[in-house]
């Protein structure tokens, strides 16, 4: 396996997560979470959040190196 990661594949992990985050903060949101469980779901959506700011680091990066690659605001409000 390679030690380098895509520019495509941090693309699509970062708006993988992305959408991962926005669905955990919909179901807390929802009486569907019982007080039993709300904890362990927010630690989940807080893991999320951090994989998927570390990821906007990343990407970021590479947008310094490779200025054909989208801002992460074009990214993230683009329609795939």
């Amino acid at each position: 396996m390679s030690d380098k990661i895509s520019n495509n594949a941090v693309i699509y992990a970062t708006l993988a997560l992305n959408s991962e985050v926005e669905l955990q903060r919909e179901y807390l949101e929802s009486d569907d979470v019982s007080d039993d469980e709300r904890e362990n779901e927010e630690e989940i959506l807080a893991d999320l959040e951090q994989a998927f700011m570390e990821f906007v680091d990343v990407y970021k990066s590479r947008c310094k190196t490779d200025r054909e690659l989208p801002s992460i605001d074009e990214l993230l409000n683009s329609q795939l």
